[in-house]
């Protein structure tokens, strides 16, 4: 990937903007009109004997991934930073999940494990259970927001895109687990009902093989948003002006 060339020009922008780095080009964002977009930092995808562990999905990432977005989420917090979570799954009976009718009943790896796993019924993204809960690093404070979604682009049959504009949020920091699948479906989804996206790469995780990670890295950054990193983001909404 190449370095900064250029930097963005945003006329959408109110007082208090700074530059973050980011590539294909840098970025000017204002932190209160930024949200930092937690995505589904569930036992089930980031905790031992959770969804993607039993799925037989590569986890050991998860940890680093949860410290670095912890303290993504304070310096967001002590920024002006709207936290958004993100907590995906179903009813205890699955009924939000679709049937055989839905292409979510057999693209769901958590459902197709629950079928050929029958001990894991109820188990697996089920609201209400272990699995469901964020893990507990990461437990969301006054001030933020928590919402649930019923696949995997957090504005799909959410209110996220009303929360946003309502509070005049143009700019959408991106963390969480999986890269390849919930984060970006979600980052497409904001570039266009026209958010400018970030994907913090070293704040997420993919599902699946390593690859999966340097490819939805290169989507962001080629078609759909800018990318930036943990250490970048914190600093640079550390030294905008607050009121």
């Amino acid at each position: 990937m190449s370095s900064p060339r250029s930097e963005v020009s945003r006329s959408d922008l109110g007082p208090g903007s700074v530059t973050l780095p980011a590539r294909p080009e840098a970025l000017p964002i204002t932190p209160a009109q930024t949200a930092l977009i937690v995505v589904d930092m569930q036992n089930a995808y980031a905790s031992a004997g959770g969804y993607l562990d039993e799925a037989g999905f590569d986890i050991g990432g998860a940890a680093a991934v949860i410290d670095r977005i912890r303290a993504t989420v304070e310096a967001a917090r002590a920024a002006g930073v709207l936290v958004v979570f993100f907590q995906n799954g179903w009813d205890p009976a699955y009924a939000e999940a679709g049937g055989p009718g839905s292409p979510n009943w057999w693209k769901s790896n958590a459902l197709k494990t629950m079928r050929a796993r029958p001990e894991l019924q109820g188990k697996l993204l089920a609201k209400g259970t272990w699995d469901y809960a964020l893990v507990d690093a990461l437990k969301p404070q006054p001030g933020d927001i928590v919402i649930e979604k019923p696949r995997y682009s957090a504005f799909y049959n959410t209110p996220l895109d009303s929360l946003l504009r309502a509070r005049g949020i143009r700019t959408l920091a991106f963390c969480g687990i999986a890269t390849n699948v919930c984060v970006e479906s979600t980052l497409r989804d904001g570039f266009f009902l026209e958010y400018f996206g970030v994907l913090l790469e070293d704040a997420t995780h993919q599902a699946g093989p390593a690859y999966l990670q340097e490819a939805s890295v290169y989507n962001v950054e080629a078609f759909f948003g800018w990318v930036s990193s943990t250490a970048d983001f914190c600093g640079t909404i550390g030294q905008a002006p607050r009121d």
